[in-house]
């Protein structure tokens, strides 16, 4: 059958399909095209049916030949669209520079090595990691080398077929209004290869970063501390066991553990090489309970205290705490609880409280993190799903003379940071920061686990939930995705399991509605596709499609703000959210 007669492909593929078989592209990738035609048209039609999105975030997706895959073609555009941005950006005069890190993922240092030589074609100087470095060490790194921007050539969790390219400004945040927008016109432009300039790796623009910034990056966290007398002289009673999932985490966690004292550290030898294909677990996600198997294998055996494990780029982390003989999983929520409370307890008892203080929470996020600030006279925040709107908020206060002072910003997804030093998730400051309470913890005869039943006991029980609906990664997957929002929209729900609705916040229209009385009030978050329900027995339900995977997130948050019986109310409220997000799920799929 020939590419005219094959009906799985309409113009737009067919004329993307016919360009990279006749356009200059090279012969391996021609020869791969064809290869995918032959053996399956159903994945060629998928591969080159439109082009791969640049959003807000840039880009992320599966990698092969094609418009719509992770490859060196649609590398180079991003690249020569954010070049072209950064250049109208940059003042006459100035020499505009940009910071590229990867991680351990297939291709991550050839695709970064293509971004270099778009950069450097266009006259802007690239500072480029000799090795592969976790997250935060790029946006640390793009403000301490005081760069125009930053790019990360990472997938973050998903799948090892994935790559991505993740796009940081210069605060070192990724990137937010106008910017994104602005990026996203340019890269747009970029339509043919002939508009990608290029040099040469050894191009002199081009600099290799040793560990200047690493030795920055550890100078900074140091003092950050809350307890580093106490973690220097007792840091090494805390067992602790860690994985970095075999990816960049590595190469920085262990030595900024050892700089705040934690030197008692075995590894998950299996996981610790570096491999793009995480060959020891389905997905190389700290969320999932089967990726720390290992982990906790090694946390029996040696007897440790606490599990540890971060994700490929090392941007989030995941706990398993020894309690009483067995093991517990922390949620991301209930890390992040731990840790603020730990934090605040520590800023208080030493009266280094900053003034207007303040910490930034994601509208997924549970509202204890909330309560637990308050009960310190903290500010607390809500931001739209994303680290780079915690990220903006610190900006903003910086920027302002009567502005708060950013102390610790969490998400539910084991997104963590302590400081302003990075402007992205930092799972190497927050490993530190955990040992550091689990430490504390230890000296009284106590784990994290126990911390976190006496925060329940003290503010209320409060229990989340998160289940995806999954959708196949196709065109008419992400249009099944996109029409059960619409579904969900048109038929709203006025009650679940009996409970009434009191409120629909929605993000898409920027209006909240309160279902009793009809009366309307804008939001002041920036729209986003999202709908929070708040129901009349305080549950919270969040139903949100990811930016970056055909799937759409379900969260909920039932509490019992009286605690009568603890392990009653804990139970009652793990069955009362699994129960609300079946019925949401339902509602979604239209069963």
């Amino acid at each position: 059958m020939t590419l005219t007669e094959n009906n799985l492909f309409d113009s737009a593929t067919k004329r993307n399909i016919d360009l990279w078989l006749t356009g200059n592209f090279d012969s391996d990738t021609k020869r791969k095209v064809k290869e995918l035609l032959d053996s399956n048209p159903q994945e060629a039609a998928d591969a080159f049916y439109t082009n791969l999105s640049f959003g807000t975030g840039g880009l992320r997706g599966v990698m092969g030949v094609g418009t719509n895959r992770m490859n060196a073609y649609t590398v180079r555009a991003a690249s020569q669209g954010l070049a072209n941005y950064i250049n109208n950006q940059t003042k006459p005069g100035e020499q505009p520079s940009i910071l590229i890190g990867y991680d351990s993922r297939q291709h991550s240092r050839y695709f970064a090595e293509e971004a270099a030589k778009t950069f450097a074609g266009n006259h802007i100087k690239v500072y480029l990691f000799k090795e592969l470095r976790p997250v935060p060490l790029v946006s640390f790194g793009c403000r301490y080398k005081k760069c125009s921007a930053a790019v990360m050539i990472t997938a973050s969790h998903n799948p090892p077929e994935y790559n991505g390219y993740k796009v940081y400004w210069s605060d070192g945040a990724q990137i937010l209004p106008p910017h994104d927008q602005g990026i996203i016109d340019e890269v747009n432009k970029i339509t043919a290869l002939y508009q990608v300039k290029t040099s040469p790796l050894n191009d002199p623009l081009i600099v290799l970063i040793d560990d200047e910034v690493d030795r920055a990056y550890l100078e900074t966290i140091k003092k950050l501390e809350n307890y580093p007398q106490v973690n220097a002289n007792e840091g090494k009673q805390l067992a602790i066991v860690y994985s970095n999932l075999h990816g960049t985490g590595i190469t920085m966690v262990p030595e900024a553990l050892a700089e705040w004292g934690f030197t008692n550290v075995r590894f998950v030898d299996k996981q610790k090489v570096l491999d793009g294909h995480f060959p020891t677990v389905k997905y190389p996600n700290p969320e999932e309970h089967s990726a720390l198997k290992l982990g906790i294998d090694t946390l029996i055996e040696t007897n440790g205290d606490i599990l540890m494990a971060t994700d490929p780029d090392c941007d989030r982390v995941g706990v398993v705490v020894s309690h009483k003989g067995g093991i517990v999983f922390l949620t991301g929520n209930q890390i992040a609880c731990i840790l603020l409370d730990h934090l605040c307890k520590a800023l208080v008892d030493q009266n280094r409280m900053p003034k207007k203080p303040a910490v930034v929470k994601t509208i997924v996020t549970t509202e204890l993190f909330k309560v637990i600030a308050e009960a310190y006279q903290v500010a607390c925040f809500d931001v739209l799903t994303g680290f780079k709107y915690i990220a903006e908020k610190i900006r903003q206060w910086e920027e302002d003379p009567n502005g708060y002072t950013f102390i610790f910003g969490g998400e539910e997804s084991y997104g963590y940071l302590l400081g302003t030093h990075s402007r992205d998730k930092d799972a190497v400051i927050s490993c530190c920061l955990i040992a550091e309470a689990a430490l504390q913890a230890k000296k009284e005869g106590k784990t994290l686990y126990d911390r976190l039943q006496e925060i329940y006991k003290k503010y209320g029980v409060y229990i989340e939930k998160l289940v995806s609906v999954d959708f196949e990664e196709s065109k008419e997957g992400r249009g099944k995705m996109k029409k059960a929002m619409v579904n969900l929209r048109n038929e709203a729900p006025r009650q679940i399991l009996g409970t009434p609705i009191e409120s629909v916040e929605d993000y898409q229209s920027g209006v909240k509605t309160d279902l009793a009385t009809g009366k309307t009030e804008k939001l002041s978050l920036p729209k986003s596709n999202v709908l929070r329900y708040h129901l009349k027995d305080n549950t919270k339900i969040v139903v949100r499609p990811s930016g970056t995977e055909p799937k759409i997130k379900l969260y909920d948050g039932v509490t019992v703000q009286k605690v009568t019986d603890l392990s009653e109310n804990l139970e009652h409220c793990q069955v009362l959210s699994d129960e609300y997000l079946k019925t949401m799920k339902n509602n979604l799929l239209g069963a």
